[in-house]
């Protein structure tokens, strides 16, 4: 017969409850909503640490990156919110495989860690990282830069002013200039106006026919800065052998890619510049924005800022948007095929199925 097992002193089982909660503390915060799920089936404790986790994420879709707290909100079925990689700008990939991203009440930054397997000098690299990613921001072409104090088109004395303005496109080209990184103006001038992260209230909530889409949250007048479109920054090779992979995947209603194709028109008109941003795993809230037929609410604007490698796109409001309306814009021309996705936009020129880019 087994001698009875020892009772444990209610100060020992409180000190490792305590040591086991700020376990969870820390690593639930990096797991994925399936994982987190079936962590939380395993004991009581975690089940209300990871639903502690899942109420947190879906409060904020911009892990406290922008200036608002962007709520998700969902009365479709039971995915509380959407999971992905935040990036608030642009990114170039790491070489590195990353896959994991801090999310949850104990992270003051997304940071990412890399699989199993990755060297300290990758493992110290991504922690070190400001990019959610691991990757690096995009970097600065030249020095190239105003050194304007008070940024003005035009002085009070009629000299013509500011040298970055003077790059501006013509009325509806749907191209800005603005100060870079290295002009001696600070991040409160004037011709910074999408450097200073979203400035207006959103939200976004799920459709039963269109999914996850963006939505004001608030009322917002005609010209106002919405938000970037970030991600990761591809090669064209890259592109379009992710888009024969989304393409693929298409098919399944629980899927939807997000790399947009942008193409710029140089000067001489004999060239164009192309750039691919892919928010499918990695951007910010405006992998949500739905594409409209007839234009929607938005515009699009590239916008160059003085001594940056890219341009970066950027939509605005192109008429006054009211609280709970839909952000929408159009993802360009329609290209027919067998099995293109259906587009449920609801305006009256509706085409019946989505744009898709020609990669």
């Amino acid at each position: 017969m087994l001698p009875p097992s020892p009772k444990k002193s209610p100060q020992k089982e409180l000190g490792f409850s305590h040591a086991f909660l700020q376990c969870a503390d820390l690593i639930l915060p990096w797991l994925t909503p399936q994982e987190l799920a079936n962590v939380s089936l395993t004991c009581t404790t975690l089940h209300r640490a990871a639903h502690s986790i899942t109420l947190y994420r879906s409060l904020d879709a911009s892990r406290s990156f922008e200036n608002f707290p962007i709520p998700f909100h969902n009365t479709v079925d039971q995915y509380p919110y959407a999971y992905f990689f935040y990036t608030p700008s642009q990114i170039i990939p790491s070489s590195s495989s990353l896959n994991r991203q801090i999310w949850g009440p104990s992270s003051s930054q997304a940071l990412v860690l890399p699989e199993s397997g990755s060297s300290d000098a990758e493992m110290g690299c991504a922690l070190d990282s400001m990019d959610p990613l691991g990757g690096s921001w995009v970097s600065v072409m030249d020095e190239s830069g105003c050194e304007c104090e008070r940024c003005e088109k035009v002085s009070e004395d009629n000299v013509i002013g500011c040298p970055c303005m003077e790059l501006e496109g013509e009325e509806g080209m749907g191209i800005r200039s603005e100060c870079g990184p290295s002009c001696g103006c600070r991040l409160e001038c004037g011709n910074r106006l999408s450097q200073r992260g979203i400035q207006v209230q959103l939200k976004i909530v799920k459709d039963v026919r269109k999914g996850w889409g963006l939505y004001a949250a608030q009322w917002i007048q005609q010209g106002q800065f919405i938000c970037e479109y970030s991600g990761e920054l591809l090669t064209t090779k890259e592109a379009r052998r992710r888009q024969q992979i989304y393409d693929k995947l298409a098919s399944d209603d629980h899927f939807s890619s997000a790399l947009l194709v942008v193409r710029e028109h140089l000067p001489s008109g004999n060239a164009c510049l192309r750039i691919n941003i892919d928010a499918t795993r990695a951007g910010n809230v405006a992998r949500f924005i739905n594409h409209s037929c007839d234009g929607g609410n938005l515009s699009t604007v590239l916008v160059r800022s003085s001594g940056a490698l890219l341009p970066r796109l950027c939509f605005f409001a192109s008429k006054d948007i009211k609280e709970g309306e839909e952000l929408t814009f159009s993802y360009g021309e329609i290209r027919v095929q067998p099995k293109g996705s259906k587009c449920f936009c609801g305006s009256f020129s509706c085409l019946g199925t989505l744009p898709s880019e020609h990669t």
